[in-house]
């Protein structure tokens, strides 16, 4: 019974966390958090970017938890390894499908892997800060919902352009460069 227990706080975790996840990249990463998280937004220079010291941190915050837990402080140890599923989800999810830094690249053509996808690159759409869409990383609202509030804060008309340019940009990697694939469109 105490495994169903562990798995439960393990799974509650990993949901949990896409909440935290979300308010931490609102409120604190394009808050008082922008010197890392900056470095997100503009193009990367080698592997690794400022904006990474952000898992670093939730990595040790989960590493502790994990310990506590060792030392008798049940349920902290399957608290940090939800935390520690998250974060496997969110470089598998965020790092490698949406900005492609693995050395294989995938772009998802439909289903909920596009509008994660596109979601994202819409989050990406807004230079600076201010005024940013979708701030989840596993969840993705409607691209069409984020699509009509980017026209709405930004002054855009609605246009059928709109969805041609969210299909252009799900073709086109945050890195900038197209992949064999979309360039065969």
């Amino acid at each position: 019974m105490l495994a169903l227990w562990n798995t439960g706080i393990v799974i509650l975790t990993i949901i949990i966390m896409e909440g935290v996840a979300t308010f931490a990249h609102k409120y604190i990463m394009h808050g008082w958090g922008w010197g890392w998280h900056l470095s997100h937004h503009s193009p990367r220079k080698g592997k690794f970017e400022l904006n990474d010291m952000y898992a670093v941190v939730f990595a040790l915050l989960a590493i502790v938890l994990i310990y506590a837990g060792t030392e008798g402080y049940w349920p902290l140890q399957w608290i940090g390894a939800g935390m520690t599923g998250y974060g496997i989800i969110y470089f598998i999810v965020h790092d490698g499908l949406v900005h492609q830094r693995w050395p294989f690249r995938y772009i998802p053509r439909r289903g909920y892997l596009k509008r994660l996808y596109m979601a994202h690159r819409l989050h990406h759409a807004v230079r600076g800060r201010e005024g940013c869409v979708s701030f989840g990383f596993i969840y993705a609202p409607p691209v069409e919902k984020l699509q009509a509030v980017l026209r709405a804060r930004h002054g855009r008309p609605a246009s059928a352009g709109a969805a041609r340019d969210a299909d252009r940009a799900a073709a086109t990697p945050p890195s900038g460069k197209r992949s064999p694939a979309s360039r065969r469109r």
